[in-house]
Parts: C-alpha cells; structure tokens; sequence
C-alpha cells in the first residue's frame, strides 16, 4: 500500500539555545549550512516530493520566519501556513495538537527543521509513502543506522524488527536506529493531549505499544545541525559529496 501526501508539518518553532550564540539574533530555522537557512534544506526536500503545502509553526523571533517564508512563497509558488505559537511554545506534541486543524483528515508528512537530510538512490520522502500502509501504520518514522548519524552523540533511539515493527531503545544501552526529524503521521494518532504543552514521544508511545509505530531506514545522508560545531563538519562532508 502507499498513500499521496499533499501537507506536510514542518517544526520550526524552538527556541535554539544549542545553537547559541548564532540564535541571540535569528532563529534556528534561518541559521545557514550550506549557503542556505536550515528552512529551506527541509522545505527543499518536501517540495522535491511533490507536497506544495507546508504547515510552520513559530514561536521564537515568528515574525522574521514568516517574512521569510513569504519571500520564498514568491519564488516557489507553495503554499506555506503559519501555526502561530508566538504566545506559548508548545513543544513537538502540542505543535501538533495546534495545527491540527491546518493538516486535515489525511497522512502527512513531519519534519524538523534543524536537521539536513540527503537522499540517497531515491527520495526519503517518496520512500516512505510507497511504504505507508494505513490498515496497519499511525506513525511511520525515517530512521538512520547509528554509525550513519553525522554530528550526533546520542545513544540511538529505536531497535527495528525485520518488518518494520518499533520498539524503544533499552535504558543504559545504545540502540542502532536514529530518528532522522522525519516521519508520517496519522491523524488519528493526534487525540488526547496530556496537556498543552508535551512532546510527540507521548503519541509515538501510544502508537508502539499498539503495534502501529513503524520505521523506514534512510538511504542517504543525515546531519544533526544542533549546535555551531556542527555546521562546519555537515559542510564539509556535504561539499565532498
């Protein structure tokens, strides 16, 4: 099975504080790797998939993030929703929740903005709805192998059976799959908020202990761009192909 996705769900409302200082005057999602604000890497890819609709939540400096999805809407003729967070950051969760209403009734696609993806034979994004399969999926998550995760120090966060099938990462061992910042979602699985304020793990919790959290491994290249170290290593990695 497989599904059309036409909206996607771009996280870009955090405040960035591991990226300080380069964050004191801009906000993450404008910080640039590349020649390009981390942003447009993500809406890049989205766009290269074929979704043209593209929901942003903001918090953190909202103004300067939409002014530059403006400008891009100019060039690039998508269309980009704002889900306005400016009176209360609400985390990855709660994003969610809020934007709700923007998403609609079908799967979509979630991606965080600070992190840089490169696709490899085929289109990550392409891959993963080739592989949705509603009957059984409400979250399908792109993972990468461990050794694979570039600039990032975690101890993993996923173990994947031979089908697909999510289990988390045991406390005080390494897991051998990365969460990439990039998945789909179902909206079925956006119901029942703890609270205002939480994190997606409380729904990607719910989907794995109901046997309906799957992975995708990424053929590609993936960066964690979380700090300012870690801009010059993704360059140069990035520049050498």
């Amino acid at each position: 099975m497989s599904t059309t996705l036409d909206t996607a769900m771009l996280m870009a409302a955090g405040l960035g504080k591991r990226m300080r200082p380069l964050t004191a005057t801009r906000p993450k999602p404008l910080v640039k790797v590349a020649g390009q604000p981390l942003i447009d890497h993500a809406l890049d890819r989205i766009e290269a998939a074929g979704i043209r609709r593209t929901v942003v939540n903001v918090h953190y400096l909202a103004d300067t993030v939409e002014a530059h999805l403006a400008a891009r809407a100019e060039k690039t003729g998508a269309d980009y929703v704002t889900s306005d967070e400016r009176a209360l950051l609400l985390e990855t969760g709660g994003g969610l929740i809020k934007a709700a209403p923007l998403l609609g009734q079908r799967p979509f696609l979630c991606a965080n903005s600070d992190n840089i993806w490169v696709d490899g034979p085929m289109d990550s994004i392409r891959l993963l709805a080739d592989r949705w399969d509603d009957e059984r999926m409400d979250a399908l998550l792109l993972l990468v192998s461990h050794a694979r995760a570039h600039c990032h120090g975690g101890p993993g966060d996923f173990h994947m059976d031979a089908n697909g099938l999510l289990s988390r990462r045991t406390p005080g061992r390494v897991a051998p799959f990365v969460y990439t910042g990039v998945q789909i979602l179902s909206p079925r699985l956006l119901v029942d908020p703890p609270g205002e304020v939480f994190s997606t793990n409380i729904f990607w919790d719910r989907a794995i202990a109901a046997g309906r959290a799957y992975g995708l491994a990424h053929p590609g290249l993936w960066f964690d761009v979380g700090t300012p170290e870690a801009i010059p290593v993704t360059e140069a990695v990035i520049a050498g192909g």
